[in-house]
């Protein structure tokens, strides 16, 4: 807008004032930033100056009216009384400009435009404003007498000056709120200067006319600069967020902690500046700490909004809702003992808006879901690469086989539970949830992954370790979970015992692998002739079984009763699907031999903790009927036979019968003679051994 330079006069005292009367010249002392005290001589003088007109007034009065010199002259009088009763000292010379609705703004030297906006420029803001309220007065004087009737472009003009003279002083009061936090020290005088101001502006215009002339714009309408000054400490609040260092994660993978954390050392300081230096130079009525700690949470807040928009990964989401959720309220920032009691917290809105805050919390999970799979997919790596490949054997742990398998789960779901529950406690809840559910999904990848590469492997001296350490640790997995997460494991049970089934039966498939050559000999022409060890079927099974001793019971010793039940099963079926015919000496052999193998293949398993006591006298019974050549004996092996092993069948007595060489008539015979004890064992309970066991469709006669 361009300056009008002009040359002003005093205000007309009446209507019928002489154009020669003595100018009026008040000269202010309010730009005074060092002391108030001269703003009562300045009143004084304005007051003698104003009372001295009187005398000069025309005698002519319109309605027993007082003449305008008269009547501001004493009403200013009143104002400067009023001033002076109602002012309080708040802090190093601020006045406070009481209620009153008889207090008037300050009356001051009528000056051009552009000699106004040079002492705002000049910071003497106080003299500037008293020249501007005398300038706004004159306006509307003139105004209402009608002079710019004619003219009403004239009126524009002038208002537009006031506007843009008010404006100036307006930019003046942000520029000073803005500017106070950058300096290195506070300039009290300035600031207790530019209260003092906001106050005669607020006394000035306390009792105007709220209707607004037209083509007037706000002539003589309240400045609101208490509210102007709210909103210049809310911009130099942002400015202060903003000027917080930030670098960007390619130069600092820590970038965001490195900028919260200068965020909080930053505000944190100039929160104690504005308890220790502003605060004292404001009014009680201004709550400065309470404006200022209003105007950080709004402008941190905006900053957070506009970080929640980058794409920041788990960790980056985990720093950022600690720091909301701890950080911003504890000692490190807006708690700190420094800053009580002035900086209250108490009364503050949340920082985030509740969507902002769900959305975070979900972008957090979502982020901890690959996470959390990306920490499970390393846990299969390692042991393929570590354990498997490199056949590193399972460590023993009281005596039990451990794989660092449930400890490496527990570790991940815990420390990502007590990050979680650090933020909050249905953060945490979600989180375990998650935990649950990517683990039920592992586990059958893990299976997979398991049976893919042991099924066909060669033998390997690590594979029954390794088996028994990892039913070990999926059964401390779930109790772990069950006892330290409180977590219900029914899921997980169905698939642990699943994974459980699939492993023992990988596990006997390779012990029957290990084990069909030496049981294939049975009875054969090489077996009987073969005067070697008669442990080979028990060191081959015991290369597997040995381990089972170190597996958590039940399931451990369960298994064992699996093995050990196999191996007696598969021995007797070698023995009765042979077809060739023993003389009495082989059958002596057979017999010896037979009984010394099942004798040591059975010591062992029981010495590695089986329970089975009732296998082995099968063979034993099996052993003495085909040695023994009375048939009364064979008679009673039989029935032995029938009572102790519920299951055997007729199909089974004729074939051991027919091993022990007897015709069929013999076999018949004997048959009969123990057909009662076999019907009223069959239907008994017991032990089932016979039952899994295939007899040959034709039982040669030799």
């Amino acid at each position: 807008m361009e300056l009008n330079p002009r040359t002003v006069t005093s205000e007309p005292a009446s209507p019928t004032s002489s154009a020669g009367e003595e100018k009026m010249e008040i000269t202010s002392e309010l730009s005074s930033p060092t002391s108030l005290s001269r703003d009562s001589g300045f009143f004084e003088r304005s007051i003698r100056r104003l009372s001295t007109r009187k005398s000069k007034q025309s005698p002519n009065k319109e309605s027993g009216k007082e003449d305008t010199g008269t009547w501001k002259g004493k009403r200013l009088l009143r104002s400067f009384r009023s001033y002076e009763k109602n002012k309080t000292t708040i802090c190093d010379g601020v006045e406070k400009i009481g209620e009153s609705k008889e207090a008037e703004p300050v009356q001051g030297k009528l000056l051009s435009v552009m000699e106004i906006n040079e002492l705002i420029q000049k910071r003497q803001l106080l003299e500037a404003f008293a020249s501007i309220k005398l300038l706004e007065d004159e306006t509307i004087s003139e105004r209402n007498a009608g002079k710019y009737k004619d003219n009403p472009q004239e009126l524009l003009r002038k208002s537009k000056d006031v506007n843009f003279l008010y404006n100036s002083i307006a930019n003046a009061i942000q520029s000073t709120v803005e500017g106070t936090l950058e300096a290195s020290t506070i300039e009290e005088t300035m600031l207790t200067s530019m209260v003092t101001l906001i106050a005669h502006e607020e006394a000035a215009h306390c009792n105007t006319d709220k209707v607004v002339h037209p083509g007037s714009d706000l002539l003589g309408r309240p400045r609101k600069w208490r509210d102007m000054w709210r909103e210049a400490i809310n911009e130099s609040a942002k400015k202060r967020v903003l000027k917080a260092p930030m670098v960007s994660k390619e130069e600092d993978s820590s970038w965001l902690d490195l900028h919260l954390n200068f965020l909080q050392k930053l505000l944190r300081e100039d929160l104690l500046k504005i308890k220790l230096s502003v605060k004292k130079c404001y009014p009680e009525e201004y709550q400065v700490c309470d404006t200022y700690v209003e105007a950080f949470h709004k402008a941190i807040a905006s900053h957070l909004q506009h970080l929640c928009q980058r794409l920041l990964d788990f960790n980056e989401l985990y720093i950022l809702l600690k720091w909301v959720a701890n950080t911003y309220h504890s000692e490190l920032f807006l708690g700190h003992p420094d800053l009580k009691p002035e900086v209250k917290t108490e009364n503050l809105s949340p920082l985030l808006t509740p969507a902002d805050w769900d959305k975070l919390k979900n972008n957090y999970i979502a982020s901890a879901k690959e996470n959390i799979k990306s920490y499970f997919g390393n846990i299969l790596r390692l042991e393929v690469t570590e354990k498997w490949e490199k056949e590193v054997h399972s460590e023993a742990k009281e005596n039990l086989y451990h794989a660092s398998l449930s400890f490496d789960i527990q570790t991940i779901i815990g420390e990502h539970m007590k990050l979680s529950g650090t933020i909050s406690r249905s953060l945490e809840t979600k989180m375990l949830e998650l935990c649950m559910t990517e683990l039920l999904e592992f586990i059958p990848r893990f299976e997979k992954e398991f049976e893919k590469a042991w099924s066909t492997a060669q033998d390997s001296p690590i594979f029954a370790p390794c088996v028994v350490a990892y039913i070990n640790s999926f059964h401390d997995l779930m109790s772990g979970l069950e006892t330290q997460f409180k977590v219900n494991t029914v899921e997980l049970q169905k698939i642990l015992a699943a994974l459980t089934s699939n492993f023992t039966n990988i596990f006997l498939t390779k012990l029957k692998t290990k084990a069909q050559p030496f049981l294939k000999k049975i009875l054969t022409k090489d077996w009987i002739l073969d005067t070697g060890r008669p442990d080979s079927l028990a060191s081959a099974v015991s290369q597997f079984s040995e381990h089972l001793q170190h597996m958590r019971k039940p399931t451990g010793q369960e298994l064992l009763r699996e093995v050990h039940k196999y191996v007696v099963k598969e021995y007797i079926t070698q023995v009765i699907k042979h077809r060739w015919r023993m003389n009495r000496e082989t059958r002596q052999e057979v017999s010896k031999k037979m009984d010394q193998e099942a004798r040591i293949f059975h010591n062992t398993l029981i010495d590695q903790g089986s329970d089975s006591h009732w296998l082995v006298p099968a063979i034993h019974y099996i052993a003495k009927i085909i040695k023994e050549k009375k048939k009364d004996k064979i008679k009673v092996y039989v029935k032995k036979l029938c009572q102790n092993y519920p299951d055997i069948r007729k199909d089974h007595i004729l074939a051991i019968l027919a091993r022990r060489g007897l015709g069929r008539n013999r076999r018949a015979a004997i048959l009969r003679q123990v057909c009662h004890v076999l019907e009223s064992s069959s239907g008994g309970e017991g032990n089932t051994l016979f039952a899994e066991i295939d007899v040959p469709m034709v039982i040669c006669c030799f």
